[in-house]
């Protein structure tokens, strides 16, 4: 199956900036979107920022104009820039994905998540 390994979250101060990165590891034969989500305690998980295989991204009201979602093709990876952050970003970060493995079935999968706390 597919594996998504997240990295970059952490403490940082309001106005700040992280960036994450979730790698996708599996028998992959292609993947057509690639997303984040996010969690804060107590309340439901949101998607934060989608980008489909051929670059087009859709964001969130809320992070549009500080937080920039990327992907590597090449390297099955997906970032997120996360500028100007603010204490209602913290929450857990969940990568997402979903494919084609080289089976041709297909694929739904999520990483284990980040941890991301804005301090104000």
């Amino acid at each position: 199956q597919v594996q998504l390994v997240e990295s970059g979250g952490g403490l940082v101060q309001a106005g700040g900036s992280l960036r994450l990165s979730c790698a996708a590891s599996g028998t992959i034969d292609s993947i057509y979107v690639m997303d984040w989500y996010r969690q804060a305690p107590g309340k439901q998980r949101d998607l934060v920022a989608i980008i489909h295989s051929g670059g087009s991204t859709t964001y969130a009201d809320s992070v549009k104009g500080r937080f920039t979602i990327s992907r590597d093709n090449g390297k099955n990876t997906v970032y997120l820039q996360m500028n100007s952050l603010k204490s209602e970003d913290t929450a857990v970060y969940y990568c997402h994905a979903q494919g084609r493995l080289a089976d041709g079935k297909f694929f739904n999968s999520w990483g284990q998540g980040t941890q991301v706390t804005v301090s104000s």
